[in-house]
């Protein structure tokens, strides 16, 4: 009863219903999708190869509901990224299977493992690739623009001084940059880079209280400062900040500090992304400014099929707000499809239902 009292008293104070809207959802671009999450439901909405929309939704339980101390600034930050990563490969692996992706034909290389050492292997290749892919992204981030910046103070007879932070930061920036924008001439990523401005456009068109229309949602801009790409890039400039603290010039010393750092740098981080979205001054400005240069590169101009998706995700997750959006249930099937059910469906449905009806009728007379 005080937690209903409490909740209620948060809605009556929250006069000015637009600024109550900023940060109340948000989301991903999937494969051939896109997931909105609002408070502990998030919805799964995808394009079928068919052209219909796909749409499921989904609970969400966080840890910080059930201890207050991981709600505590900072804190909640590192909480907040490592469940973002757990449920961002949960969503994944949900939009592969819904698009058949699992049901592709295992390579010859696959069915040979499989035949010779049984099919505990392949999960241990997949482990083994995860692993390998933390080590690849571990070295070519962190420690690849610590070594070469050990190389360039080697070069300067070791007067760079401060200066090795920065240039090692910027390397850090660079490396992220260059990495972004080689990924993005592939097709499948360009694609999903427009589903991402899709969710960006969508966010900020429900934020303004407009209809959720393709045309109000085309018309919004596509950078918005609570994306993840904002939030890689805060990471990057507050890192920046803290290592200019470390005065060490061996390798294995500024490793072993800046790795304690991470979770502090990360929570600050995560402070600043959630006052950015809420806030539009001249100091959010300017330190949101490259991620939202950056999201040029992540995120594209999207179609209108790429808008409705986003829409019907939106709608799905806020049902309280949008009792009018339509979808009809598929038999035997957890998933739901976007708008009104064909009559030619309702009515083999209808049909069948009668079938069965007779039958329990008759089966009873029998008895």
């Amino acid at each position: 009863m005080a937690k209903e009292k409490k909740q209620t008293t948060e809605q009556n104070s929250c006069t000015d219903p637009l600024a109550c809207k900023r940060g109340k959802i948000g989301g991903e671009a999937v494969l051939e999708g896109i997931m909105m999450k609002a408070g502990g439901t998030y919805s799964i909405a995808l394009r079928q190869q068919d052209k219909k929309i796909r749409i499921s939704d989904h609970k969400y339980t966080t840890v910080r509901d059930k201890h207050k101390l991981l709600r505590l600034p900072i804190i909640r930050g590192v909480i907040n990224m490592v469940e973002s990563f757990i449920l961002s490969y949960k969503v994944l692996g949900i939009s592969a299977d819904a698009y058949g992706l699992e049901e592709e034909e295992p390579t010859k290389f696959e069915k040979w493992l499989e035949k010779t050492f049984g099919k505990s292997i392949l999960d241990i290749v997949m482990v083994f690739a995860g692993v390998l892919g933390v080590a690849l992204g571990f070295g070519l981030f962190f420690y690849l623009p610590m070594l070469v910046t050990k190389g360039l103070d080697t070069l300067a007879g070791g007067n760079l001084g401060w200066f090795k932070n920065v240039i090692e930061g910027c390397l850090r920036i660079g490396i992220f940059v260059l990495y972004v924008w080689a990924v993005s001439f592939m097709n499948d990523i360009k694609r999903t880079f427009q589903y991402h401005g899709a969710e960006h456009k969508t966010i900020f068109c429900y934020e303004q209280g407009l209809d959720l229309t393709v045309e109000n949602v085309r018309a919004q801009k596509r950078f918005h400062p609570r994306c993840g790409t904002s939030f890689i890039f805060v990471v990057l400039i507050v890192s920046i900040i803290f290592a200019s603290f470390i005065t060490w010039d061996a390798l294995w010393m500024r490793l072993l500090i800046k790795l304690p750092m991470l979770p502090l740098i990360v929570g600050l981080s995560f402070e600043f992304i959630m006052y950015a979205g809420k806030h539009d001054n001249l100091f959010t400005k300017i330190l949101s400014a490259p991620g939202l240069w950056m999201q040029h590169m992540t995120t594209k101009e999207p179609d209108d099929d790429q808008i409705e998706i986003a829409i019907a995700a939106v709608k799905y997750t806020l049902k309280d707000e949008y009792p009018d959006f339509e979808t009809y249930a598929v038999p035997g099937e957890s998933y739901r499809i976007v708008g009104k059910k064909p009559e030619s469906d309702a009515s083999a449905e209808e049909t069948t239902e009668t079938k069965e009806c007779e039958k329990e009728v008759c089966n009873t007379s029998a008895e």
